[in-house]
């Protein structure tokens, strides 16, 4: 179960980066990322609410929100900001730098991930730099690097939900951390001056923002935050060179984007940067104290 959640978040978020790139084609950024995941939260409270599940402590809802703020509002709130100006395919690459962020974040945090975890991230940030080559010049000064803060806010949100005290029914975490994010982004949305005009929205838009809603936020969003409780957040976190392939492969099929031997020769890196930290992350880590952390055996 938990390896199938990981596959739909590798395929279906990669996907993602360019149904965000149709959407802001004739929606307001904000508010369009801000709405998706009110919707989706919305939906899924009361689904879970109907099962039962939708209980937790005060502080549990607490880290929730917390972790909303950080996923949905930071984390994908600024990469739709960001594809104002950025190809979607270039965004997706350059959220693959969680992953280092992440390890990072574990270091100072006193473990010691494995070598081969460490490996895995060079080697995938190789892939990511010969993929970028050909398209850097394309973007804004400031775009890309929107979306490196943007992954650090992901990373840092992910690092956090194994550490915080949040509920044990985790469609019951997502449901709050969508439902937060969602109206964070409507907030900033509205008082940036954002507003909606529904005559001049787009098909493609309408079709791309439900495919965000479902697919995007109800299907993989819930299956993100299910995987963060039940794999090493490293392994979680190899989606991030996942997503760059497809949105590349997406791009040049329905955008006529370019793919060269640069491309090429990144996706290869990158699959194989994946299957490195996947298999260092199933070993246990020790770390610097000396024990060996329960979660990590997960």
């Amino acid at each position: 179960m938990r390896w199938a959640a990981l596959g739909v978040v590798y395929v279906v978020w990669g996907s993602t980066y360019l149904a965000i790139r149709f959407t802001i084609e004739s929606m307001p950024p904000l508010l369009s990322g801000g709405s998706r995941f009110l919707i989706a939260g919305a939906v899924l409270a009361l689904v879970v609410a109907w099962r039962g599940g939708l209980r937790m402590t005060r502080k549990q809802f607490g880290s929730a929100v917390l972790l909303g703020l950080l996923l949905p509002a930071w984390g994908n709130g600024l990469v739709v900001l960001a594809e104002q100006s950025v190809a979607s395919g270039l965004a997706a690459l350059l959220v693959a730098s969680v992953p280092l962020y992440v390890v990072l974040m574990r270091r100072f945090a006193g473990e010691r991930p494995h070598r081969v975890t460490y490996a895995g991230v060079v080697i995938g940030l190789v892939g990511l730099a010969a993929l970028l080559l050909d398209d850097m010049g394309d973007s804004s000064w400031w775009g890309p690097w929107v979306v490196l803060l943007a992954a650090f806010g992901w990373a840092l949100g992910s690092f956090l939900s194994n550490r915080l005290d949040t509920p044990a029914n985790p469609f019951a975490l997502s449901a709050v951390e969508m439902s937060a994010g969602g109206a964070a982004l409507t907030v900033v949305g509205l008082a940036a001056g954002e507003r909606v005009s529904f005559e001049v929205i787009t098909t493609s838009s309408w079709v791309a923002w439900g495919y965000l809603v479902v697919f995007g936020s109800l299907l993989a969003f819930s299956s993100y935050v299910y995987v963060l409780g039940q794999l090493p957040v490293s392994t979680v976190a190899t989606y991030a060179y996942v997503n760059p392939v497809i949105a590349v492969v997406l791009g040049v099929w329905l955008a006529d984007e370019r793919f060269g031997v640069f491309q090429l020769v990144g996706g290869l890196l990158v699959v194989a940067a994946v299957v490195l930290v996947v298999r260092a992350e199933r070993k246990c880590r020790t770390p610097v104290g000396g024990s060996v952390r329960a979660e990590d055996e997960r």
